[in-house]
């Protein structure tokens, strides 16, 4: 059973691909959540000025990475963090030459609107009764910059403390920032624009700047697996036209 269900996403990806074979200008993109909203927008704004159908696969980057490997399919890698575009282009899944910057990140802890628990400091996040979350570092490019934040600021006793608070490690920076919004949490380590995705549940608790050891980038390349470069290369040049990038 859990064979069969491994193999899902993989007949999903398949059955996008077949049925893109229809419209002969679509194209497929495999993207970190952490830009969900934004690049959703992109593609609906694209497809209208275009006509060119845009199908996107969305979750941790590199759980994604491994989708577009496993499916030999697809026309552009769009993770949500640099780590994970190094990793493909170290095993050769993207074009290194077409990689271009879209956007940089910057993380913070998220918390439910009006911040019940007071949460002022990452040391907040180590009282007792604190119920936090991280995306899993080894899937999710948010998840590893967690886990940096952590190590750098915070004396081992907290970080027992911490981990003690620790209820879920989330598959998605979309799962990540939900976690809020549906307040299975009280806080997570996350990027401060999840604010801007569900403003009415989501509020930003923003670190101090020696807390942050680096500024996270949303990097997109063509896939080696592409059947049009050209095509993919219009989705890059409109992505980072000002229209484009308007609304990240």
């Amino acid at each position: 059973m859990k064979r069969i269900y491994s193999l899902i996403p993989i007949l999903l990806i398949l059955v996008i691909a077949r049925s893109g074979e229809a419209f002969s200008r679509s194209i497929l993109i495999f993207a970190g959540a952490a830009g969900k909203p934004a690049t959703e927008e992109v593609a609906r704004v694209f497809r209208k000025k275009t006509g060119i159908r845009v199908n996107i696969i969305f979750g941790g980057s590199g759980f994604v990475l491994s989708q577009m490997k496993l499916a030999s399919k697809g026309d552009l890698y769009f993770p949500g963090s640099s780590d994970f575009m190094e990793l493909a282009k170290k095993e050769g899944l993207v074009l290194s030459e077409t990689e271009k910057v879209v956007v940089y990140l910057v993380p913070a802890i998220n918390v439910q609107k009006g911040n019940p628990k007071a949460v002022r400091s990452l040391k907040d996040l180590t009282r007792n009764g604190m119920r936090v979350a991280i995306a899993n570092p080894e899937m999710v490019c948010v998840g590893t910059y967690a886990v940096e934040i952590i190590e750098r600021n915070l004396t081992p006793d907290e970080k027992q403390r911490l981990k003690k608070n620790l209820v879920n490690y989330t598959e998605s920076c979309e799962k990540t920032a939900n976690a809020i919004s549906l307040k299975a949490v009280d806080a997570v380590i996350g990027w401060s624009v999840f604010a801007y995705w569900d403003p009415d549940r989501i509020e930003t608790v923003y670190l101090k700047p020696g807390e942050i050891s680096r500024i996270g980038y949303i990097p997109i390349a063509i896939s080696r697996f592409t059947q049009d470069k050209t095509l993919a290369q219009k989705f890059i040049d409109f992505l980072l036209s000002p229209e484009g990038k308007s609304p990240f």
